[in-house]
């Protein structure tokens, strides 16, 4: 027995934890709902914004890469873009002033970029400008003349007609600048009638279609070309017009005496300038037609308005001033003879301004 209960004392006796709290009863459905919209958070302006932080937070690591890289391209897109154009502007550069490109791309550019070819005083001469009357005589001789400006003597040829265009454009500078100051102009409507008294005598084709052919073939240009170089060619002529006051009293001393009755041979033959006809009593050649290319269209239109005997009043061709008359007509062609007066040549007046205005030319040729 004592053996029995040593060894009961010595077997540990297992605790049982006690229960702490009572059990729950289950809850009722009502009371559940009521429990889970308790413990939703509530909506307001703080909790909404600190939701959008969240949610725009978490998607930056997205956005900051990508905005990274638009804006390299936008960077590389711009240094490319610079780097075409100035290269363009390079090229433009070594073409027009170090090799003197003609080609129709080149002139395009000129069209719309105005690079200067030279400076007149204060007036910048256009590049196109320059391109505009060279182009049109390159055209002629190599379509017409099969001239070759590849060749030795054609390019010697070529750097004539260089200096000849150059010459032009800068004159055409300074007839702009006695035209503003003596307020000489030539309208748009002056130039159509010039152009509709060219195509009424045939002298560039029968028909509009043939007039734009003959453009094209001869100097490469339309009509819009063709009535640009009129329109230089006409202020030219009407400041010189303007300014030669001598030849015009002396054309009007000539109609007054012939208007007084003197002989219209005798005063030819003593005040004319044409001296192929002055001894004959100014009598032309040879028969006049209406489409003469020998006599400017001017004096042509006027003959053919009068009547064998009548005289003209003063007609101004451009180069010249002249009085003419009806000797005889036979069928198309009218016999005539004039007293012709030469204007001064525009150097009369632009020489003077050249002594006062530095000129200065960007291509050598």
């Amino acid at each position: 027995m004592d053996k029995l209960n040593k060894l009961k004392k010595a077997i540990p006796k297992p605790k049982i934890a006690p229960i702490r709290g009572v059990i729950k009863r289950r809850q009722a459905p009502e009371d559940r709902i009521k429990e889970a919209f308790a413990n939703v958070p509530k909506i307001t302006d703080e909790t909404v914004a600190e939701h959008r932080e969240n949610v725009l937070s978490s998607a930056r690591k997205y956005i900051y890469p990508l905005q990274h890289s638009r804006k390299r391209i936008v960077k590389i897109s711009t240094s490319i873009i610079i780097l075409a154009v100035v290269a363009l502007f390079a090229y433009i550069g070594l073409a027009l002033y170090k090799f003197q490109n003609t080609s129709s791309f080149i002139y395009g550019v000129t069209q719309i970029i105005p690079l200067p070819v030279a400076k007149v005083g204060g007036f910048w001469v256009s590049y196109e400008s320059y391109l505009f009357e060279l182009k049109r005589y390159m055209h002629y001789y190599e379509t017409q003349q099969q001239v070759d400006f590849s060749t030795k003597a054609g390019k010697a040829q070529l750097d004539r007609y260089k200096q000849q265009a150059m010459d032009e454009v800068i004159t055409n500078v300074y007839v702009k600048e006695l035209a503003s100051k003596y307020h000489v102009s030539v309208s748009d409507q002056q130039v159509n009638q010039e152009v509709a008294l060219v195509q009424s005598q045939n002298r560039l084709g029968s028909n509009q279609h043939q007039f734009n052919e003959v453009l094209s073939d001869f100097w490469g240009w339309n009509e819009s070309d063709f009535k640009r170089e009129l329109k230089s060619q006409m202020l030219q002529q009407a400041v010189v017009a303007q300014l030669d006051t001598a030849t015009e009293q002396r054309a009007q001393s000539a109609l007054n005496s012939l208007n007084k009755g003197a002989d219209f041979a005798t005063l030819a033959s003593q005040v004319s300038d044409d001296i192929s006809t002055k001894n004959n009593g100014g009598q032309f050649p040879t028969p006049i037609s209406q489409n003469d290319p020998n006599v400017a269209p001017q004096i042509t239109q006027a003959l053919f308005s009068l009547k064998v005997g009548q005289i003209s009043g003063i007609i101004n061709t451009g180069y010249t001033l002249e009085i003419v008359k009806v000797i005889s007509i036979s069928g198309d062609s009218v016999q005539a003879a004039h007293i012709s007066f030469n204007l001064q040549p525009i150097s009369t007046y632009i020489n003077p301004l050249k002594k006062t205005q530095h000129e200065q030319i960007f291509i050598h040729f």
